[in-house]
């Protein structure tokens, strides 16, 4: 057995494989605005990464119910993918060319996403890469999540994968945590932050070639 094949790199989506930030604030500023409910910028971005009830039981409240949140957000998510799909998605700097040569080289490679399974689907399709993937861990996979490990835990799962074998890439603070509670190793890629994580680039283009095989030395 190829060793790659026991080895499995787990990729955030929003952020890291393409930045589809502005869609999605302007999909949360235009439905909370039609219940009456001003959101600032900030307050998106603080939000960003976390699950829909998350997000919405700060905005609005823990006495939210849950069939509000799910009707503000699915009238949300809706919203999201009309943008992605009228207007276009381009992958990040570096991230189709990293996505591809992990395949050839025979890594399994799974999404990892606090997004909601159709959302996943329509970005890996419009962004032409759904066929480089071997699972897909999406919202509805999960009760809690991210800084929960259990996204990159589920993922590792579906992948057949033992979470020491797996490298996560991440964008975001809680997905290195989550990585970390998982005992996975992280690369965190930002160009707004620093990130914690046992490799930091600012582009997934400034990766070191070796760098996968590197952080997985002696995994097996």
């Amino acid at each position: 057995m190829n060793q790659r094949t026991r080895q499995g790199v787990l990729w955030d989506l929003d952020g890291t494989l393409v930045d589809s930030g502005d869609y999605h604030w302007r999909a949360w500023r235009d439905t909370m605005r039609t219940e009456g409910v001003e959101i600032t910028y900030q307050q998106f971005l603080d939000s960003f990464g976390q699950k829909n009830d998350r997000i919405l039981s700060t905005w609005c409240g823990a006495g939210i119910t849950p069939e509000t949140i799910a009707r503000i957000g699915d009238a949300k998510e809706t919203l999201y993918r009309q943008l992605a799909a009228i207007e276009g998605l381009t992958p990040l700097p570096g991230a189709a060319l990293w996505v591809e040569r992990l395949h050839h080289a025979g890594w399994r490679q799974a999404i990892a996403s606090s997004a909601p399974a159709e959302n996943v689907r329509v970005m890996l399709d419009v962004l032409h890469l759904d066929h480089y993937f071997d699972a897909i861990v999406s919202a509805e996979d999960v009760t809690a999540g991210k800084p929960d490990p259990q996204v990159f835990l589920a993922a590792a799962g579906k992948l057949s994968v033992p979470p020491a074998a797996c490298v996560v890439v991440e964008d975001a603070a809680a997905g290195i945590e989550a990585a970390r509670r998982a005992a996975m190793k992280c690369i965190g890629v930002s160009g707004t932050a620093v990130l914690p994580a046992d490799v930091f680039v600012r582009s997934l283009e400034a990766l070191p070639s070796d760098v996968f095989e590197r952080l997985l030395a002696g995994a097996d």
